[in-house]
């Protein structure tokens, strides 16, 4: 790889969510020198609005199964990345084995996640049937008109804020300089090599190697080959019992939403899907229709505080899956982005694989989610 003279870093990272954190982190704790350029504040996009789930088995899908493959290579993975986290930089990334359970309100429903378990049991997860009154015993704020539930005990969450805080802290102590306010305009590249990013104020910011983790915003960025990116609109609520924890231990999906507990009181309630650009406004019908389904499957829900409204946007690629690894137009620079619903959860997997990539280590990334496959698709 040719060296530049003038390069301040081997690696700039753009985005500081949770995924430009842990690559940020670990290309570190590999001897590289790291910046991060985040446009707000550090974890202030997408990750501070997602609620953590990392649930590879109920997000499973038909024709998926390499995603599914990487998603439960990331969640084994889990344990220990939340351990060397803590010791690292003295935070909690709020790991929590709650488990979930997957609730059917009505006949229909029911016939539907009876499909979802048949596929389940197809791909061998873990997972098992419920009857309502086995589902109230493990979960006794379940509504009486529960119809069907699914048990699916290898499903967790982490705190998605609290990830972020330890990331920053970790990061720092291994030398990353994290730089907030620093919207990316545009990278410059000069012989077919990356060179570096351009802020908005006119700063270049030089670097050998570039790391595109800007989320939703990652094909906003000039200078960068064409990607099929979008942003997909999610709204949350943030909710708490003044009585403290006890109203729920495990996640609980439903159609159209879930709920999932913090084990101090505090519950996320989310997310609505919403195909409408970079719009991040909180709107009355988004939030009713999420109150209105879980309240029918928790009623306690409606008796909760509401601590917090929000909005996020997910970047999603045509096939839902992550973009990882090496640009195929231009040398030294590295996609890590199109996360959609699974960034908590493939945070430990993508920082391997990306760092892997920048030192020209590893088995590469899966063809699955290689930059090669939307050769040619317009963005």
């Amino acid at each position: 790889m040719p060296q530049d003279p003038t390069a301040t870093s081997d690696v700039a990272v753009i985005g500081g969510g949770v995924i430009g954190l842990a690559i940020a982190w670990r290309a570190a704790q590999r001897g590289l020198s790291v910046c991060v350029l985040e446009r707000g504040e550090l974890g202030g996009g997408a990750s501070h609005v997602a609620a953590g789930m990392l649930a590879p088995v109920t997000e499973a899908d038909a024709g998926e199964q390499a995603l599914l493959e990487l998603g439960l290579r990331s969640a084994r993975a889990w344990p220990a990345f939340a351990a060397a986290l803590t010791d690292a930089g003295g935070a909690d990334p709020g790991l929590r084995d709650s488990g979930a359970l997957v609730v059917a309100r009505d006949r229909d429903e029911a016939a539907a996640l009876e499909r979802e378990l048949a596929l389940r049991l197809e791909l061998g997860l873990d997972v098992r049937r419920l009857l309502p009154s086995a589902a109230r015993r493990l979960e006794p704020a379940l509504a009486p008109t529960v119809r069907l539930a699914l048990d699916v005990p290898g499903d967790h969450c982490a705190d998605p804020r609290a990830l972020a805080l330890a990331l920053a802290l970790a990061a720092r102590r291994a030398s990353v300089t994290l730089r907030t306010g620093s919207a990316v305009r545009s990278v410059e590249h000069s012989g077919g090599h990356v060179t570096g990013a351009v802020l908005a104020g006119g700063e270049v910011v030089r670097a050998q190697r570039i790391v595109v983790a800007a989320g939703a915003w990652s094909g906003t960025i000039a200078g960068l080959p064409r990607i099929p990116l979008r942003p997909v609109k999610g709204q949350i609520l943030r909710l708490r019992d003044p009585a403290g924890a006890g109203l729920l231990e495990r996640i609980v999906r439903f159609e159209g939403g879930y709920l999932v507990p913090r084990g101090d009181g505090r519950y996320v309630l989310g997310a609505t899907m919403e195909e409408r650009g970079f719009d991040t406004t909180v709107t009355a019908g988004g939030l009713y229709e999420l109150l209105r389904d879980a309240g029918e499957l928790v009623p306690g829900v409606h008796e909760l505080v509401v601590e917090e409204m929000a909005a996020g946007l997910r970047p999603a690629t045509p096939d839902n899956a992550p973009l990882l690894g090496r640009a195929t137009e231009l040398a030294g620079l590295h996609w890590a982005t199109g996360h959609h619903r699974n960034g908590i959860l493939l945070a430990p997997v993508s920082a391997e694989l990306v760092v892997d990539g920048l030192e020209g280590r590893g088995a590469g990334v899966p063809p699955a989610f290689a930059a090669a496959r939307f050769a040619g698709v317009p963005a």
